[in-house]
């Protein structure tokens, strides 16, 4: 898919070509989601540029990810989508920037893109640039990244009070220790993506800065300080949030520890009661001829009431140990 934005009388309109071939408009941002090679072409065609493809877009060292072509400004970084689903992913996402044009190349669809998309429709007048279209996207992606680290860290707290904040411990059960350390363990994940993310986005937004501060617009140059310091600001929350993670999973292990710890206690304290009443049992199960209780017309009730205090009295002494 190819979307198109291209200013139009004071606007900037949304098009979409199904047929590449043609030649293309001249735009403020050209938009690849999931591109058929023809569309690629396309945009090199009317950039003069050279697009990665997706196996580059992979590579993870520095100089595969930010470089410089002629005039162009190649940033790849990597991105969190799906953040709301069971399975956030990350994938990476490419940025071109030219004096002329903003250019994209992704194979998923996170909601920044499409706040974004929605935003510089109804203000034309703040992307009337290419750099100040790709610092507008930034902010929006930055924007997306501060919205989900708050929303989890509203979820890690309620699974925190689901957990530790019962007035009854004894209403903590398994289920729910292993329903919190499901939950534990993807915000963990989607913690440490949207890390991996801001680190990726503040390599770029260091390198944009160094590499386009020739042609950057004065308010441009302000705009990516001052992302920078959200990126930073973000980056020190989440490494807050993760520290909380790694808090509540050790917490949420040692209370499973306790109710399995709390069930082996019950056994062994029913093994060492009922130990003494099968001591007597077996004594008076001898088959020894010579038995003094043998023809005693009290002798089965009396083993009977022995057995019982012998179960008794070490469930007595449990109890005021405290040990039940």
């Amino acid at each position: 898919m190819l979307k198109v934005f291209v200013p139009n009388g004071g606007r900037i309109e949304q098009r979409q070509f199904h047929e590449p071939d043609e030649a293309l408009p001249a735009a403020i941002w050209y938009d690849l989601i999931e591109p058929a090679p023809s569309e690629i072409r396309a945009v090199e065609t009317a950039l003069g540029v050279e697009l990665p493809r997706r196996e580059d877009m992979q590579e993870i060292e520095i100089s595969s990810r930010l470089y410089q072509d002629g005039a162009a400004l190649f940033m790849t970084v990597t991105l969190m989508s799906q953040a709301e689903t069971p399975q956030p992913k990350s994938d990476a996402f490419t940025f071109v920037v030219t004096p002329a044009a903003l250019v994209t190349l992704r194979y998923s669809q996170p909601l920044a893109f499409t706040n974004f998309a929605n935003w510089i429709q109804r203000t034309p007048s703040a992307c009337s640039a290419s750099d100040l279209a790709f610092i507008g996207l930034f902010e929006a992606i930055v924007d997306r990244a501060a919205d989900v680290l708050e929303r989890t860290s509203g979820d890690i707290d309620a699974i925190g009070r689901s957990v530790f904040e019962v007035k009854d411990a004894r209403a903590v059960q398994s289920s729910l220790l292993q329903t919190a350390l499901r939950g534990i363990g993807r915000y963990g994940t989607l913690i440490s993506g949207i890390s991996e993310s801001l680190l990726t986005l503040s390599r770029a937004n260091a390198f944009f800065t160094a590499s386009a501060a020739a042609w950057l617009h004065k308010e441009a140059k302000v705009r990516v300080k001052t992302i920078d310091r959200d990126i930073r600001s973000l980056h020190d929350h989440a490494t807050f949030l993760s520290q909380k993670v790694n808090f509540m999973l050790d917490a949420t292990l040692g209370l499973l520890n306790i109710e399995q710890n709390n069930i082996i206690k019950i056994f062994s304290v029913a093994a060492v009661a009922f130990l003494p009443p099968t001591l007597i049992a077996s004594i008076y199960g001898m088959n020894f001829k010579e038995f003094p209780e043998l023809n005693w017309y009290y002798g089965y009730p009396f083993a009977l009431v022995l057995m019982l205090l012998s179960a008794a009295l070490p469930f007595y002494y449990f109890r005021r140990r405290g040990w039940l």
